[in-house]
C-alpha cells in the first residue's frame, strides 16, 4: 500500500506542481468533464425564435389595425364636407335628466376634428360611467357647455351631419340642423329591421364586422362606425335623399294650386265683393 501511494505522488512531483493545485485538479476530475461550450451557430439557432417573435409583434399589431375598418386610412384631420358626431350623456337633476358630458366629431376619413369633455350647467348626480365612460376627474377641467356648443355649431354649419339617433345628440347640445343635411343610421331604410330601429352596435357587427360598445362607450368609435356605414352606402343614400326632396317639392307645388281654386270659388259665391 505504501509503495502505491508513492507512485501516485510521483507524477505531480516530477512536473513540479504545487500539491494544492494537484488536489484541485483531482476535484475537477471527480465532477466530470465540462459541458461543451455552444458554438456561435447554436447560439444563433437558440436566439432566432425569440428575435423572430419580437420582430413579428409590430407586424401583428399593424395587421390588426388594418383589419379594423374603423381605423383611419390617413392622418388628415381637416374639416370635410361630411362629418360624424356622437355624444355621451351624464345624469343631472334627479339623475333621469340627460346633459352633455362629452362630444366627439370625426371627418369623412374617421380622423378626430373635435373631442371635448363638457361641464354641464346643472350639477351632475350620475356620471353613468358604465355606459358613458365619463368619470368625475374628466369634468374637473372640462370646458363650459356654452363654449362647446358654439364650437360644435360652427363646425356643423353647412355640412352633412352623420350619426346614430342624432335627435338625442342635438337635443343635449340644444342645437338644430337642417333635416336635408342629416344622415341618421338609425333611420336609414336598409338598416331597419321589420320597420324598427336597431342599435349602432348591431349595425356595426353586421355591416362592418366590428365590435363596439362592449362595456363603456367610446364616442369616437361610435362616430367612426356611423361614418363608415354612411360611406359604404353613400351613393344609394344620397339618391334616396334627393328622391325625397323632389317628392316634397312636388307636393308643395300642388298645395298652393288647390288653395287658389278654393279661394276663387269663395270669391265667386260672395256677392258683396262685386
Amino acid at each position: 500500500m505504501g509503495s502505491s501511494r508513492v507512485k501516485q505522488k510521483n507524477p505531480s512531483n516530477q512536473l513540479g506542481l504545487n500539491p494544492n493545485w494537484a488536489q484541485l485538479q483531482q476535484k475537477l476530475k471527480s465532477h466530470g468533464p465540462k459541458p461543451p461550450r455552444p458554438s456561435n451557430n447554436a447560439q444563433a439557432q437558440t436566439q432566432k425564435p425569440i428575435l423572430g417573435k419580437r420582430k413579428e409583434r409590430p407586424d401583428a399589431e399593424s395587421d390588426d389595425s388594418r383589419i379594423n375598418p374603423l381605423f383611419p386610412i390617413n392622418d388628415d384631420s381637416s374639416v370635410t364636407d361630411v362629418i360624424a358626431m356622437d355624444c355621451e350623456m351624464v345624469g343631472v337633476g334627479q339623475g333621469n335628466k340627460s346633459a352633455l358630458g362629452r362630444v366627439s366629431l370625426v371627418n369623412k376619413w374617421g380622423n378626430v376634428i373635435y373631442d371635448e369633455f363638457v361641464r354641464p350647467i346643472e350639477r351632475v348626480v350620475d356620471f353613468r360611467t358604465e355606459i358613458s365612460g365619463i368619470r368625475p376627474r374628466d369634468l374637473r377641467k372640462a370646458k363650459d357647455f356654452q363654449v362647446v356648443q358654439k364650437a360644435v355649431a360652427e363646425i356643423m354649419k353647412g355640412r352633412i351631419l352623420v350619426g346614430h339617433a342624432l335627435h338625442n345628440d342635438l337635443k343635449v347640445l340644444l342645437l338644430s340642423h337642417p333635416k336635408k343635411d342629416l344622415r341618421d343610421t338609425s333611420e336609414y331604410q336598409p338598416f331597419l329591421k321589420e320597420g324598427g330601429r336597431r342599435a349602432l352596435r348591431y349595425l356595426a357587427a353586421e355591416f362592418l364586422g366590428v365590435q363596439i360598445q362592449n362595456g363603456e362607450h367610446c364616442p369616437i368609435d361610435d362616430a367612426r362606425a356611423a361614418m363608415l356605414l354612411y360611406q359604404k352606402n353613400r351613393k344609394e343614400w344620397e339618391k334616396s335623399v334627393k328622391d325625397q326632396i323632389r317628392l316634397k317639392q312636388k307636393q308643395r307645388r300642388r298645395k298652393p294650386k288647390k288653395k287658389a281654386k278654393q279661394g276663387d270659388l269663395l270669391v265667386d259665391h260672395n256677392p258683396s265683393t262685386s
